[in-house]
């Protein structure tokens, strides 16, 4: 099985931490979004979406974070507490990753897009009105999390980890790269992300999220890619 990846998008740690806890075999390929290898003629062949993650399994070839995980969980038969069976555990879990999209993960991947790329793209900062708007969006997406969906829970679905709390926890720390701490100020936010790394394995945590923090030659590959007035127009449109 291949999986193809830039971990640092979200979903691909999603998809990745997942595999690698599960101790699930595949061969990594990279696919590096900041030099456009998404729009290459080879993947295109593989994915008409031209996103990532992406799962090669023999012919069978599947997109989308959360299918891949879920074809993945069956396919190997994972604990139960993943992706509960139980009916109304399974209802909550369907309900957390309907939810997260155009809530928790456009306003976390916001924050990224604005502090990170926005001034590469645009030579430009962002407005300060403009960015404690979409600070203010994440953060109130953060008390939703927690008022809503975690409330005295160890975990999102009940007292075990699923891949709920997984999903989430990949797209708060996404900002963190930009100098941006989303659970500063949020103990019971703290204690349940600590929680989640111990059940993953720290190092290897911290290790798949440490892409965040060497962004190495980023700068200069979004500047050459050729696609770059795409981008320009895109990042017009998170001021609007």
């Amino acid at each position: 099985m291949e999986l193809y990846l830039d971990l640092l998008s979200p979903p691909c740690r999603f998809v990745y931490l997942f595999a690698k806890t599960l101790k699930i075999p595949f061969e990594f390929k990279l696919v590096e979004l900041a030099s456009g290898q998404q729009y290459s003629e080879e993947f295109g062949k593989l994915s008409v979406v031209r996103k990532v993650p992406v799962m090669k399994d023999g012919s069978f070839v599947l997109t989308e974070s959360v299918a891949i995980v879920e074809y993945l969980a069956q396919k190997h038969s994972v604990a139960d507490h993943w992706c509960p069976a139980e009916l109304q555990q399974r209802a909550r879990l369907t309900e957390y990753l309907s939810w997260q999209p155009m809530n928790l993960g456009l306003n976390c991947s916001k924050v990224f897009l604005l502090r990170a790329l926005f001034p590469i793209i645009m030579d430009t900062e962002v407005p300060k009105d403009k960015m404690d708007e979409v600070l203010a969006d994440a953060k109130q997406s953060l008390k939703l999390l927690e008022d809503k969906f975690l409330q005295e829970k160890p975990f999102i679905v009940g007292d075990k980890i699923s891949v709920a709390d997984l999903v989430a926890v990949v797209w708060i720390l996404q900002p963190s790269g930009t100098g941006v701490d989303l659970f500063e100020g949020l103990p019971k936010l703290q204690a349940w992300r600590d929680r989640v790394k111990k059940e993953i394995g720290e190092k290897m945590f911290d290790d798949s999220h440490g892409v965040l923090s060497k962004p190495g030659n980023l700068p200069q590959k979004m500047k050459e890619h050729k696609n770059l007035e795409m981008f320009r127009a895109r990042m017009e449109k998170l001021l609007r």
